[in-house]
């Protein structure tokens, strides 16, 4: 999904496009890029080039390249962004992401539980706009989680080619401990973990990397599962007295990918998309990916460099602007001007 916000773009702009996709599942790469030669793209349009860091090295010193989009850790994106600007490209990196949803207690909480769930656990939760904290506004909080808890026992793990799973295997082996790395410290910390699903396991799979739901409650901002992006089946519930509060804890994490608010209010509604430092807000929307005709990419340390990705933004980034001034003068020669020379 995320290089098709890109090469389209690109291409459609007048330029050729080399993808370089995670070294950890180049297929979909690869069959784009098939397709694409299949409906007559011409040869050297668009490039796949498979690799680990040495080949992203290669395209961030290339001379050839005028320009690198990148989405992945914070880590990396920052690293990306000083390396390609050191070598005089322009760099979109889009890095990290704690997305938050904020439930009010006029929210209609059927349809705040249903969202959380999709935004949550949709993916596996190994995706950039995946929400994984729920921030429950004053009295809702109890109700919330006691909706969310049965919904998470009950999501159904599975391979995605058998279909009927509400979620797949995390990406790699070591990709699941690191998450159950987080669960644990989460226990430590003292969160309370109303849902546990590091045991869960679907019949005939049981040595795949699968991570049954997890829910956590009375999570706090000093923790680690909050501060941090897990990249997993992992909610967390923080508990919060009114909106301003709200406010106040999304806007103090470091990252500002995305966010949404539930609420029945308008005015609530329009006072939290006002104040809130966040690239990308949803209202009574839980993932707030944009329409194609907008522009997708977060704030402070989830975006690294001044434009978004496809939209608007998209198209000034893969272009160029250039000022041409011309005349036509008919008549007597001119004479020469020596101050700054103004159009007549």
């Amino acid at each position: 999904m995320v290089p098709m916000w890109m090469f389209p773009v690109a291409i459609a702009c007048g330029n050729t496009f080399v993808l370089k996709p995670s070294e950890r599942d180049p297929s979909a790469s690869l069959m784009m890029a098939e397709l694409l030669a299949a409906a007559g793209l011409p040869p050297g349009v668009l490039n796949v080039v498979n690799g680990d860091k040495e080949a992203v090295a290669v395209l961030l010193r290339d001379p050839r390249v005028a320009a690198v989009s990148f989405v992945g850790s914070t880590a990396v994106a920052e690293s990306i962004y000083a390396e390609g600007c050191r070598h005089g490209k322009r760099v979109q990196a889009l890095g990290g992401a704690k997305n938050h949803m904020v439930v009010l207690p006029d929210a209609d909480l059927d349809l705040a539980v249903d969202a959380l769930m999709g935004a949550a656990y949709g993916s596996a939760g190994e995706r950039c706009m995946a929400i994984s904290v729920g921030v429950a506004v004053g009295d809702i909080a109890d109700r919330l989680v006691e909706r969310l808890a049965p919904r998470v026992r009950a999501l159904k793990l599975g391979p995605g080619t058998e279909g009927g799973a509400d979620m797949g295997p995390l990406i790699t082996a070591q990709h699941r401990d690191k998450v159950v790395g987080y669960i644990e410290s989460g226990v430590r910390e003292g969160a309370r973990l109303v849902v546990d699903g590091r045991e869960v396991r679907p019949c005939g799979h049981e040595r795949g990397f699968f991570l049954g739901g997890c829910l956590f409650d009375h999570v706090t901002p000093q923790m680690r599962i909050y501060r941090e992006e897990i990249f997993g089946p992992v909610l967390c519930v923080v508990r919060v007295a009114d909106l301003d509060r709200a406010v106040e804890l999304v806007n103090a994490h470091e990252y500002g990918n995305g966010t949404a608010i539930f609420t029945g209010d308008g005015d609530s509604a329009r006072r939290y998309t006002q104040r809130i430092e966040v690239g990308m807000v949803g209202v009574n929307v839980p993932i707030p990916v944009p329409m194609a005709y907008h522009s997708f990419g977060g704030w402070k340390r989830s975006l690294f460099g001044p434009l978004h990705v496809h939209g608007p933004d998209g198209v000034r980034y893969y272009t160029r602007l250039k000022t041409v001034t011309s005349r036509w003068p008919a008549g007597a020669a001119q004479h020469a001007e020596y101050s700054m020379p103004v159009m007549k």
